[in-house]
C-alpha cells in the first residue's frame, strides 16, 4: 500500500507542510521480464507546531545552569583566595571547590528522591546547611578584603543559583498520589530487602567456609587450603559450590549435583559429597533417608560386592539398593562402579 502525495484540495488551511522523499516498490518490465524495484516519490508531511513549553523550559534550564556555573566560579575564587592565606594556593582552591560541590550534590540527591518526600528532606536540609557555609565563607572573604558589600553580593549569587534550580526542580517534579507513593515505597523496600539478604547470605557463606577451615585439624587445613577434600569433610570451595547448586535448583538429585560439580571442574570426593547431601536432606522437610549401616558408605558397599566377585553392573546396583535403599540413584552407583573398576583394571 503506497501513500500518494496530498493534492491541493486535501491540504488543510493554516498547517505548514514539508516535502519528504520516500521509496515504494513498483513493477518495472524490461524486455518482458518484470521486476520489483524501488521508486522515489515525494509526499507532503504536516509540520508540527513549535512546542513553546519545551522551548521555554529548555531556556530556563540553560539559565539555571549558567547561574550555577557562575556561582561555582565565584565561590571557588573567593573561598580559594581566603584559604590561600594559610595554605598553598592549589590546595586552597581545591578545598574551596568542596563548598559548592556539596550543596550541588545535595540538590542532585534531592532530585533523585523527588517521588519520596521523606527521603528528599535529608538532602534538602544538608544542601541548605552547605549553602549557608558557602555564603558565610564568601562574605568573610569580602570582609577581609574591606569589601563586605562585595562579599554579600557574591554570597547572594550562590543563594540565587540554588533557588533557581530548586524552582526548576519543583516545576518539573510530578508528585505521586499517596496510595501510589506508598505502593512504590513498599515495592522498593521489598526489592532492597532481597538485595540485602542476598549480600548477607554471600557473607555468611564466606564466613562459614573460613570457619570450616580454621576449625579443621592442621593437617586437614593444609589440604583444604589447596582446595582438596579431607576424608569425611569437603573443602570450602566444593562445599560452597554444593550449597549454591542446591539453593539455585533445590530439586536436583544427588547425581545431578555431582554432574554440576564435574562441569565446574572441581576435584571432590564422591562419598563425602553424598554424605553432605544426605545430611542436608535429613534436615529439610520430606521423607527421611534410609538408615544405612554405621560407617559404611556407598563406595564401601560397591567395593565389598566387587571383592566378592560380583562384576555385573546390575547386580551391584541391586546389592547397593538392598544395603542403602532405593534412594541412591542408579547413575551414582554406576559412576562409582566404573571408577572402582578402572582402578582395579
Amino acid at each position: 500500500m503506497t501513500t500518494e502525495p496530498p493534492t491541493e484540495q486535501q491540504l488543510l488551511p493554516g498547517i505548514r507542510y514539508r516535502t519528504e522523499t520516500r521509496q515504494r516498490l513498483v513493477t518495472h518490465t524490461v524486455n518482458g521480464d518484470p521486476e520489483q524495484v524501488e521508486e522515489d516519490y515525494d509526499v507532503l508531511v504536516p509540520v508540527p507546531p513549535r512546542d513553546w513549553d519545551h522551548i521555554v523550559m529548555t531556556a530556563v534550564t540553560v539559565v539555571a545552569a549558567g547561574l550555577l556555573a557562575i556561582a561555582i566560579i565565584w565561590s571557588v575564587a573567593s573561598i580559594g583566595d581566603l584559604l590561600a592565606r594559610a595554605v598553598l594556593a592549589p590546595i586552597a582552591y581545591l578545598a574551596a571547590s568542596a563548598f559548592a560541590l556539596v550543596w550541588i550534590s545535595c540538590m542532585a540527591l534531592e532530585w533523585l528522591a523527588r517521588y519520596n518526600a521523606d527521603r528528599a528532606k535529608g538532602p534538602r536540609t544538608a544542601g541548605t546547611v552547605a549553602l549557608i557555609a558557602d555564603m558565610a565563607a564568601v562574605a568573610a572573604h569580602g570582609h577581609l578584603e574591606d569589601s563586605l558589600y562585595v562579599g554579600i553580593a557574591g554570597a547572594a549569587v550562590s543563594a540565587i543559583a540554588k533557588y533557581m534550580w530548586s524552582t526548576v526542580m519543583r516545576h518539573q517534579a510530578r508528585p505521586l498520589p499517596e496510595l501510589t507513593r506508598r505502593w512504590l515505597a513498599k515495592r522498593e523496600a521489598d526489592i532492597t530487602a532481597r538485595l540485602a539478604l542476598a549480600g548477607q547470605l554471600r557473607t555468611l557463606a564466606r564466613v562459614e567456609g573460613q570457619a570450616a577451615v580454621y576449625a579443621a585439624p592442621p593437617a586437614a587445613r593444609a589440604l583444604q587450603d589447596n582446595g582438596q577434600d579431607t576424608p569425611g569433610q569437603l573443602s570450602p570451595t566444593v562445599l560452597s559450590a554444593v550449597r549454591a547448586i542446591r539453593t539455585t535448583v533445590p530439586d536436583l538429585s544427588h547425581d545431578d549435583v555431582l554432574a554440576h560439580l564435574d562441569t565446574l571442574g572441581l576435584d571432590y570426593d564422591t562419598d563425602t559429597v553424598l554424605t553432605v547431601l544426605d545430611n542436608e536432606d535429613s534436615r529439610s522437610p520430606g521423607p527421611r533417608p534410609v538408615i544405612t549401616p554405621t560407617g559404611q558408605t556407598v563406595t564401601d558397599s560397591i567395593r565389598t560386592a566387587m571383592s566378592s566377585g560380583v562384576q555385573d553392573k546390575d547386580k551391584v546396583v541391586s546389592y547397593v539398593h538392598q544395603i542403602h535403599g532405593t534412594g541412591v540413584p542408579r547413575s551414582t552407583i554406576v559412576r562409582v562402579f566404573n571408577r572402582e573398576l578402572g582402578r582395579t583394571a
